[in-house]
């Protein structure tokens, strides 16, 4: 049995922030290009005053309805609902761990039926819960599910123009989130041009102090706290690479061997990707593929930012049916990997 990608949906909030208004705001601005540095112009961030409220949950719930709309199945056919939320907002501002989201997102879709539950892996949330449905397809135990991620992540920006320093402040990473959802339906019925071929996860917990979100050590709010020199650097990346390499050995592949037409990073930082895919080109002895990004618009939308790429792409029509595309997650924990997959009709 082997799965595919059967469907895509995302939700982005209308309101833009950009970084000039960002950093307007702050007390002790950081000395830095936020631009230079990340890559990053703009991003999107939830309406307190929209209604329904635009949070975890409801925007998770909107990519969810995207991705149903796009597909041959209806709700009532799910066999299993993932989701993978990173931020638990819902009703507005009330952060909240029982029920689960994946309970509330079944009830709400009417997908009766289905079996349903909640993971959490920072940034490569998603991708955990695609690992996950793949491996359940591929057993037999179902046949069609739905992964989906909302992230209301913009708090901890907010928190950082607070409370930010100087300019090596831990909560500088703050300041490229972007709030996003997605959601992607997987079936059984993968084949040569159109299926998921593998997928990896790997958590290093010697680096799971690197980046930490939890209450601010100063208030009542939500933070993030990065050592970014540490979390960036080519022996970090070379979990993703090293790791790859050898899996395609003992297939008696090779990174060239495999054709990718794309290839599209966690999306924290246009500079840091080039400069992974620099490393990349040495490890492999291979040419990187297309990169794809959002960056500039959207920022990083934590465990969303690999299918927001997709979704745009694909609906500006640049991923043409039969593309071979390598995602590569880089999430604090720190969990590297990979996912190959090819596209059909989407």
């Amino acid at each position: 049995m082997t799965s595919r990608v059967e469907s895509i949906g995302s939700y982005l909030p209308s309101r833009i922030v950009t970084n000039d208004e960002l950093v307007a705001g702050m007390a002790h601005p950081p000395g830095l290009d936020i631009q230079k540095v990340t890559g990053i112009e703009r991003r999107r961030v939830y309406d307190r005053d929209a209604q329904p409220p635009e949070d975890s949950l409801s925007m998770a719930l909107r990519a969810a309805r995207t991705a149903l709309e796009r597909s041959e199945y209806d709700a009532a056919d799910l066999d299993v609902i993932v989701s993978c939320s990173i931020t638990r907002f819902r009703d507005g501002d009330t952060l909240c761990f029982e029920p689960s989201f994946a309970l509330s997102i079944k009830n709400d879709l009417g997908a009766e039926r289905a079996i349903h539950f909640d993971v959490s892996n920072a940034c490569a949330g998603m991708l955990t819960g695609v690992l996950v449905v793949d491996a359940m397809i591929r057993s037999g135990a179902v046949r069609r599910g739905l992964v989906v991620s909302g992230e209301r992540i913009t708090p901890i920006a907010e928190t950082a123009v607070i409370e930010i320093a100087d300019r090596y402040d831990p909560q500088f990473a703050s300041l490229t989130v972007g709030d996003a959802a997605a959601a992607v339906i997987l079936d059984n019925r993968g084949t040569d041009d159109d299926r998921i071929e593998y997928i990896e996860l790997m958590t290093c917990s010697k680096y799971s102090d690197l980046c930490i979100g939890t209450a601010s050590e100063q208030g009542p709010r939500v933070a993030l706290y990065t050592d970014n020199r540490a979390m960036h650097n080519a022996d970090r990346y070379r979990l993703w690479t090293t790791r790859q390499r050898d899996f395609l050995d003992s297939r008696g592949s090779s990174f060239a061997a495999e054709e990718f037409d794309f290839i599209v990073h966690h999306q924290f930082s246009k500079p840091a990707a080039d400069v992974i895919n620099a490393l990349a080109t040495q490890e492999f002895d291979a040419e990187i593929p297309t990169s794809l990004d959002v960056l500039t618009d959207y920022g990083n939308t934590a465990s969303t930012s690999h299918f927001v790429v997709l979704d745009h792409y694909l609906r500006r029509g640049d991923i043409p049916a039969g593309s071979k595309l390598l995602l590569v997650p880089a999430a604090s924990g720190v969990v590297a990997g990979y996912l190959s997959l090819t596209l059909g009709e989407v």
